[in-house]
């Protein structure tokens, strides 16, 4: 975990684990583990040598799938943000916080590789101020009030191939109220 505004929760990246991290980012606490996760992954696959849930080399690199059941173990719930909707429908008040699958690039130690891997990142907001808690920073990246954290989403969503989930309580969800109407 790393140092930032004493309030912030931040696990810093290990192996493939950007899923976990993000879990618990979001989340404010250490609730997961990779052992977890690798549970999750046999529920959901249970008959599968090789679980198409993660990484074949056991090192994370979980799906969206493993995220969703670890919300949903703990009585929450991922909201897939449909990209077409302007930002300004994004009922933010109601949402726990957000996890969003990027495309990172990939490196050996200075050289970067032509390759885009996939990467989990969480956005929170502790004590009024929305954090980004990716697991890459070395200490929370302050974004600022609901303005800030859409100007960082709307930057995000224009580089394509970004997904947006919300993560709410399941009575938000039921009740639709993470999207404004108005």
């Amino acid at each position: 975990m790393s140092q930032g505004p004493p309030s912030v929760y931040h696990e810093q990246q290990r192996l493939e684990l950007c899923a976990v991290h993000a879990l618990n980012n979001v989340l404010q606490q250490r609730l997961f583990s990779q052992e977890a996760a690798d549970e999750i992954c046999k529920r959901l696959a249970p008959d599968s040598r090789l679980n198409p849930h993660r990484s074949l080399l056991g090192t994370g690199n979980y799906d969206v799938n493993v995220i969703m059941a670890a919300l949903q173990g703990l009585g929450l719930a991922a909201v897939w943000w449909d990209r077409r909707r302007p930002l300004s429908q994004l009922a933010l008040p109601q949402v726990l916080g957000l996890i969003l699958n990027l495309p990172s690039p990939v490196s050996l130690g200075l050289l970067s590789l032509p390759l885009r891997r996939r990467h989990w990142v969480a956005l929170r907001q502790v004590n009024g101020i929305y954090y980004n808690l990716d697991s890459k920073l070395r200490a929370p990246e302050v974004l600022g009030d609901e303005d800030g954290v859409r100007a960082f989403l709307a930057a995000a969503l224009a580089q394509g191939l970004c997904e947006v989930l919300l993560v709410v309580t399941k009575e938000v969800e039921e009740k639709g109220c993470w999207l404004r109407t108005d």
